[in-house]
């Protein structure tokens, strides 16, 4: 894929591309700056974020539902922010400016929480044994503040810092495509280190020591993140904006309406328009026969105008076949991206209360004093995940390739299926330990009483790591698969709107769970007091076990639903396409108008 660093043009509709000179790839030499904005960035950002919700509920003294409804939505809104951060990367402003801003943002909005947890003035005062006031007007405003700056940081870092990274090498060299390959990997371990060391080091300065101090920590390491960032910008390839690949999908939906009433033919070569634009950078696609009504915005009218170049007078109303298949690929992965939706609900639900759970639970480490934070229990299954995947990767590919004859093993639709089917399993181990922690909570001595909820049960917190190592397992399988599938079905110049469809995805799960929550709460609620809540504050009064077991019967159906359209879904290229129509069969010269 050429770069374009300078230049970009549309005039009269007509593209125009003027290469001033070749971009000086710094490959390496930027690495340290890129991938040292990375690490700090990554440390603040989950460093901040991992524990919020014990923030919220023990300094903010938010009870539980509401906590955890306010966090679902700070993380929705965060990664529904990322269409925006690409559409304005890609439209006008280009992944470094975006990059920068966002980096500032998420600064400050680490900078207001931070304040939030130092002055009195700014969090409600600490409970007085079981009684606790909320936040005032002002304090809960100031802490919003704080939300919506981390809310666009992280809009605009997600989508294009891993794309920025791959902009430093040459993508047409073969050290630059070995570069680009060796920038992945340290992107994920970026992410894992930063995963580690959030759910560990910083995690227990905030629970054990000072939560000022817990907050001030992954606040100056953005900083540092933010000078890593700007001081390396003499050396950066900044590639500058392409324009919106959107347009090209309104296009073509907006040309199929007007073209309502007309009826395709059944033979492509008749009355489509099939002008190749020489200078896009996406692959030819073969012609296929689903989503067949969007073929009638290439059907060529008396009234549609054709360029001396062959292009379309106005793609408003007149589009190629190419234009429309690339369309198609975005259309036809909806349905797998509503599956991801709900099969990301229950796994972020029980991420959730895992947190809770581990609070009313044996948190002693070999029945000392030290104390695991809640927190970091979740480290288990980015541990199993770390560790799953080169097991995956080494050892059963090579077995699976060896009976199916496929380069991965399984394709992409099947390893999505294998862990949707590990989420079931998930859910019903939570469940289960869910049930023992609290018959042991009522049959057992206690360890005491968890402030604002109610006795600790005598379990083992470390039992909680069965169902997070089970869920981070089915993430090697389901997330990563999705992750790829994206990456692969999107046409080559939407890959970063490819990432911004699946963090859609993230936050379509974290309002449904919300949703789900709120439902539940209310409509299992029996009494004033609420004691019997499913998902009551205290969790030994309440039926959490249950709302596991309502968590797998939803995994269940969203499996039986993701069987339905996998069958139903043909890869954009692959041997479900070998009977399908190539483009180059359909000659440019036979036209016919109506």
């Amino acid at each position: 894929m050429a770069s374009k660093v300078e230049s970009m043009g549309n005039i009269n509709g007509e593209e125009k591309v003027e290469e001033l000179k070749e971009p000086n790839y710094r490959g390496v030499k930027a690495m340290p700056f890129v991938i040292g904005n990375e690490t700090f960035e990554k440390l603040g950002t989950i460093g901040t974020s991992t524990n919020l919700l014990v923030y919220l509920t023990t300094v903010f003294n938010m009870k539980s539902i509401t906590a955890t409804n306010l966090i679902n939505v700070f993380h929705g809104t965060s990664n529904f922010g990322t269409l925006g951060g690409a559409f304005l990367s890609d439209t006008y402003f280009g992944r470094y400016k975006v990059l920068g801003a966002a980096s500032i943002s998420s600064f400050l909005g680490m900078l207001v929480l931070t304040l939030t947890a130092a002055f009195k003035a700014l969090h409600p005062p600490d409970c007085v044994d079981t009684y606790c006031v909320g936040p005032t007007p002002w304090q809960m405003t100031f802490l919003l503040v704080g939300f919506m700056f981390l809310i666009i940081g992280a809009s605009g870092i997600r989508p294009c810092n891993l794309a920025f990274g791959a902009d430093q090498f040459n993508p047409n060299t073969e050290s630059g495509q070995r570069g680009i390959a060796s920038f992945f990997n340290w992107y994920y371990f970026t992410f894992t280190f930063a995963m580690m060391v959030s759910l560990t080091i910083i995690v227990y300065v905030q629970a054990n020591i000072n939560w000022a101090i817990g907050l001030a920590i992954p606040t100056f390491l953005m900083f540092l993140s933010c000078v890593v960032f700007f001081v390396g910008t003499r050396i950066y390839v900044i590639v500058q904006p392409d324009g919106s690949p959107l347009t090209s999908i309104f296009q073509v939906l907006v040309a199929t309406i007007k073209k309502r009433k007309l009826i395709v033919p059944d033979d492509p070569t008749l009355s489509l328009f099939n002008h190749v634009y020489t200078k896009s950078i996406n692959a030819k696609l073969p012609y296929n026969n689903q989503l067949k009504f969007l073929n009638k915005a290439a059907i060529i009218t008396t009234k549609d105008t054709i360029n001396s170049d062959g292009s379309s007078g106005d793609r408003w109303t007149l589009c190629s076949i190419q234009q429309i298949e690339e369309v198609k690929c975005v259309i036809k992965t909806i349905p797998i991206w509503f599956a991801l939706i709900i099969y990301n609900v229950s796994l972020t639900n029980m991420q959730t209360y895992t947190v809770f759970q581990a609070l009313q639970s044996d948190r002693r480490l070999n029945h000392s004093t030290f104390k695991v934070p809640a927190a970091s229990y979740t480290v288990f299954q980015m541990l199993a995940l770390t560790i799953w995947i080169p097991i995956y990767d080494r050892l059963m590919v090579p077995c699976l390739r060896k009976i199916t004859n496929k380069r991965q093993g399984i394709s992409l639709l099947q390893r999505i299926g294998v862990g949707m089917g590990i989420a079931i399993f998930t859910m019903l181990v939570a469940a289960v330990i869910e049930t023992k922690r609290k018959e042991m909570a009522h049959s057992k001595p206690t360890l005491g009483i968890e402030r604002g909820k109610g006795a600790i049960s005598s379990m083992s917190a470390f039992w909680l790591a069965i169902q997070m190592v089970v869920a981070g397992i089915s993430e090697g399988f389901a997330i990563i698969g999705f992750v790829e599938f994206f990456y692969k079905q999107f046409p080559e110049n939407m890959k970063s709107f490819a990432g911004s469809f699946l963090f859609c995805g993230f936050a379509m799960s974290s309002y449904l769970s919300s949703f789900l929550i709120s439902i539940v709460h209310r409509s299992t609620r029996e009494g004033e007091d609420g004691l019997r809540n499913w998902l009551a504050q205290d969790l030994n009064e309440a039926k959490l076990d249950y709302f596991y077991y309502l968590c797998m019967g939803l995994e269940v159906l969203n499996f039986i639903y993701y069987l339905m359209v996998a069958k139903w879904y043909k890869y954009k290229e692959g041997e479900d396409l070998a009977t399908d129509i190539s483009l180059k069969d359909i000659p440019t010269t036979q036209k016919h108008i109506i």
